[in-house]
């Protein structure tokens, strides 16, 4: 819910926002198309990445709380902060107190106004949940998924994804190659969906693959229980939605 305006630093107002739209998984799962349905159906996201080869509709990422807030806390951390390796470990995770105030102040000053539903996006979400449970204890997770051999193959084929490349990095997580590599990293990721599960976050969880064959009954299920206006926007995620896209993130080119 929404709270009353507060007053922090020089007199600065900064309104408490309604509880996040929270959309992670495993990279290369299909993401950035569920943020795009959902920053389609009326949720704010601020500013948003462009589209760029890998992701060729935009990523639907924050760029200003995703390297100005998420990743220098990572590094932080002292893990990766890619989010590829080294992991963070959750048992031994801190909670910044500030983290609420920096998230509010980025969407405000990016256009945020009193009352909107709001998203943020990031794959690294699920390895720091704690964090946005402890900030945002109401929020809403939508976990993205897809089938384990194809996020690895898309792995093995994007740029960015280049931590079990490494020979000695596959041999600290007891893989043999960087294919067993990748699926050491997709089975982390699981395990922090059930954490996150078991831990009373409301969540829900989307294999984006279905919409893109057409069948939209789970993405218009989601919507809906995000409080999000489908009737009107069901047009434009269907021309938003593209098979041939999909087809090239399956060969890795998305």
């Amino acid at each position: 819910m929404l709270g009353a305006c507060k007053k922090v630093g020089n007199d600065e107002k900064l309104y408490i926002m309604k509880d996040l739209i929270l959309i992670t998984g495993a990279a290369r799962s299909g993401t950035s198309i569920v943020a795009g349905v959902i920053n389609i159906c009326g949720a704010f996201g601020g500013d948003l990445a462009s589209p760029n080869r890998n992701n060729q509709k935009g990523m639907f990422e924050n760029t200003e709380i995703r390297e100005q807030i998420v990743k220098p806390y990572l590094r932080g951390l002292g893990v990766d902060h890619m989010g590829q390796y080294p992991l963070p470990d959750i048992s031994n995770i801190h909670i910044p107190v500030d983290w609420r105030f920096k998230i509010e102040k980025v969407m405000k000053k990016q256009g945020y106004e009193e009352g909107q539903s709001c998203f943020y996006k990031g794959a690294k979400i699920c390895l720091s949940w704690p964090v946005w449970k402890a900030n945002f204890p109401n929020s809403k997770y939508v976990i993205v998924r897809r089938k384990t051999p194809d996020i690895i193959r898309s792995c093995m084929k994007t740029g960015f994804m280049r931590a079990f490349v490494r020979p000695h990095i596959q041999a600290k997580v007891g893989a043999d190659n960087e294919y067993d590599g990748w699926k050491w990293w997709v089975h982390q990721h699981e395990k922090r969906f059930v954490e996150m599960m078991q831990s009373g976050l409301e969540v829900r969880e989307i294999w984006p693959e279905r919409m893109v064959h057409g069948d939209f009954t789970k993405i218009k299920e989601l919507i809906k229980w995000l409080g999000l206006d489908w009737e009107n926007n069901e047009q434009k995620v269907i021309d938003f939605v593209d098979e041939k896209l999909w087809k090239a993130k399956k060969k890795g080119n998305q």
